[in-house]
């Protein structure tokens, strides 16, 4: 099917051999094509039983793993032999449960290359400043990892950390030291970061994309502006600002070869899933070993940062930024929630035979 859930609505198909698909992995982008919205729960599983298809497997992020449950829930309704298999693909690694989600490796090493030029940039100016915005609406998992890997970067703001500007212990009296200190200054921030401070300025803040999800504003150029702002009307200081968001170059590389390999073990997870006879599950490592997970169990929750794990305290050794909690009650501890009903819901999994 092309074109996402909208492609069940299409007369036609693509029939993908080996040799049509011999090389796409040395490609980025999705040869099948994508679309937000476009999910009619009834109308697809009605395609599927007119079709006679009896495998269906669903690529994609969050929101495409809840319309694969959907799916589910009424092939199961209408007693359907059709085994429902969900494959985990997105770059911002929220996927609940699983260790990482496929293209977030890709992701990273290519967000490197965008902090390494807004750190060449800062260099080469006086009181240079770079900010570079990065992937990631609700998880800050792109930049947290970019950041330590990159290893030049002053400052990273997340959506999981709430921060704040000016005062004691704010960003601009921590980048107002770092200038003092090293002549510039690179910050990276995830796109869902900052978001209550930027919509005070914008009167229209609901706006929500075909897939129901909120649009963001632009939070690396606010930020940018804010920073500019402060130093030369507060501090009467020219400053050199470099702004660079690469959010489409990370997304629209192929993938590498960490990723390849990866995406070559889900597919013939699914696969073996599938052909077990197995429904209603999304494939993935837990804990290093590949694993069905049931998808409610997947979409239910979001992948977050942790601002309690060892990553993220790891983050602000390596950056030496402040944490902008001003108590340690600001803290919110998450612990381990054990489903009780895992068990049941991988029973379910299993198609019934007659």
């Amino acid at each position: 099917m092309q074109g996402g859930y909208r492609g069940f609505y299409s007369k036609n198909t693509v029939k993908l051999t080996p040799k049509v698909v011999n090389d796409i992995h040395k490609r980025g982008g999705t040869t099948l094509l994508t679309s937000r919205g476009g999910h009619d729960t009834v109308k697809i599983v009605d395609s599927i039983q007119d079709r006679g298809i009896n495998q269906v497997y669903i690529i994609g992020g969050d929101g495409t793993q809840k319309g694969a449950a959907l799916i589910h829930e009424e092939v199961e309704k209408r007693g359907m032999k059709v085994a429902v298999a969900g494959i985990p693909k997105t770059i911002d690694n929220d996927i609940a449960v699983i260790d990482k989600s496929f293209g977030f490796d890709t992701a990273v090493e290519e967000a490197q290359r965008a902090i390494n030029a807004a750190h060449v940039e800062v260099e080469c100016v006086e009181n240079g400043v770079g900010v570079v915005k990065l992937m990631g609406r609700y998880s800050g998992f792109i930049a947290m990892h970019a950041t330590l890997a990159s290893r030049d970067v002053d400052c990273c703001l997340i959506p999981e950390s709430p921060f704040y500007l000016e005062g004691q212990g704010g960003l601009f009296q921590f980048i107002e030291s770092r200038m003092k200190e090293n002549g510039h200054v690179v910050i990276v921030i995830a796109e869902g970061a900052g978001q209550e401070f930027v919509a005070q300025s914008i009167h229209d803040v609901n706006q929500k994309d075909a897939s129901g999800n909120r649009l963001l504003l632009d939070v690396g150029l606010w930020l940018s502006h804010k920073i500019k702002d402060h130093f030369t009307q507060v501090r009467e200081m020219d400053v050199n600002m470099k702004y660079i968001d690469p959010t489409y170059m990370i997304r629209a590389i192929p993938s590498n070869a960490s990723d390849n390999i990866y995406c070559t073990l889900l597919a013939q997870s699914a696969v073996h899933g599938a052909m077990a006879g197995y429904t209603g599950f999304t494939v993935g490592p837990v804990n290093g070993k590949h694993a069905y997970i049931p998808i409610a169990r997947v979409t239910e929750t979001q992948n977050t940062v942790r601002l309690t794990d060892r990553m993220w305290a790891r983050l602000l050794s390596s950056t030496n930024q402040p944490s902008f909690l001003n108590s340690c009650d600001d803290i919110l501890l998450q612990q381990e929630r054990v489903d009780r009903d895992m068990v049941d819901m991988i029973h379910k999994m299993k198609i019934t035979s007659t």
